[in-house]
C-alpha cells in the first residue's frame, strides 16, 4: 500500500502552537508528515538547529512513528524530489498568508515542470484561536522577557 506522506518545511524557530496544531490535523490527511527543517538565507535563526531539532520531537514524541524530522538546504520542491514526497503540507492564518503561499504554490507549480517532479499543496487554514502566532512574534516575546510559553508547546523551553 502507498503511504500519503508529506512535507512540512519551516524554520520553525522556534516551533509554535500554531505549527503544532497544523501538524496534528495534518495527520487526519496523510499517513506520515516529515517536518522538514529548511535553511532561511533571509535571517539569521535564533536557535541552533539541533535545539529546533529536540524541541519538534519532544512536542511529537506520541506520534513519533508518523512524524519524522529533518533538515534541508535549498529549494522546498527540490527536497520534495530528493525524498520522492508528492505533497506539500502548509498553514495559512491570515490574508498575507494567503497572497505569500499562493505566489510560492504558483513558482512551485512552475518548477514542477522543470524538475519532472510533481508535488500538490495542501493548505489548512490555522485554528481561530492560534490564528495569531508566528515564530517572528514569540522571538520578540522572547528577546524583550515575556512570556512567549503561551504560544509554543511544552518542549519549548528555554534555559
Amino acid at each position: 500500500m502507498i503511504k500519503k506522506i508529506a512535507i512540512f518545511p519551516g524554520t520553525f524557530d522556534p516551533i509554535t502552537l500554531g505549527h503544532y496544531d497544523i501538524v496534528i490535523r495534518g495527520l487526519k490527511l496523510f499517513d506520515k508528515i516529515i517536518i522538514a527543517i529548511g535553511k532561511n538565507y533571509g535571517k539569521k535563526n535564533m536557535f541552533s538547529l539541533v535545539k529546533r531539532k529536540k524541541w519538534i520531537h519532544d512536542s511529537f514524541f506520541k506520534e513519533s512513528n508518523r512524524i519524522e524530522i529533518k533538515s534541508f538546504d535549498g529549494l522546498t520542491i527540490s527536497f520534495c524530489k530528493k525524498i520522492k514526497v508528492k505533497f506539500l503540507l502548509r498553514g495559512i492564518r491570515n490574508q498575507f498568508d494567503f497572497e505569500f503561499e499562493k505566489n510560492i504554490f504558483f513558482i512551485n507549480n512552475s518548477l514542477n515542470k522543470k524538475y519532472d517532479h510533481y508535488v500538490e499543496t495542501i493548505f489548512l487554514f490555522s485554528s481561530y484561536e492560534k490564528s495569531f502566532i508566528s515564530s517572528y512574534f514569540v522571538r520578540n516575546i522572547i528577546k524583550n522577557g515575556g512570556d512567549y510559553t503561551l504560544f509554543v508547546p511544552s518542549s519549548v523551553r528555554i534555559k
